[in-house]
């Protein structure tokens, strides 16, 4: 037997048509801090500038954290274009717990 087509209720199918896309919520991050935890072990504080569908970044005033076997490293950066492959979080407004 064929199983009965899922009802979506209007409620449902109004919040769904108001959800938020990923690149939706980046593109509000445009001009503001945000917090990027790259795979392996860095992570960097900046002003995002810009970005493309792949989630390559331009940053300002950034803060780069590494973990490293003597320990963290920090590293300040005027400007940098940040590849998007190798990102794994985002978090607008944050920052890292280092300081």
């Amino acid at each position: 037997t064929k199983s009965p087509v899922p009802f979506v209720s209007v409620q449902r199918f109004a919040s769904m048509a108001s959800a938020v896309l990923p690149l939706e919520l980046i593109d509000k991050c445009i001009g503001s801090r945000i917090w990027i935890v790259m795979r392996g072990d860095k992570e960097l504080v900046g002003t995002l500038r810009g970005f493309d569908d792949y989630v390559n970044m331009v940053l300002d005033d950034v803060t780069e954290y590494e973990i490293t076997p003597e320990g963290k490293r920090v590293t300040k950066l005027d400007q940098i274009l940040l590849n998007g492959n190798n990102v794994a979080l985002l978090v607008p407004g944050g920052s890292p717990n280092y300081d």
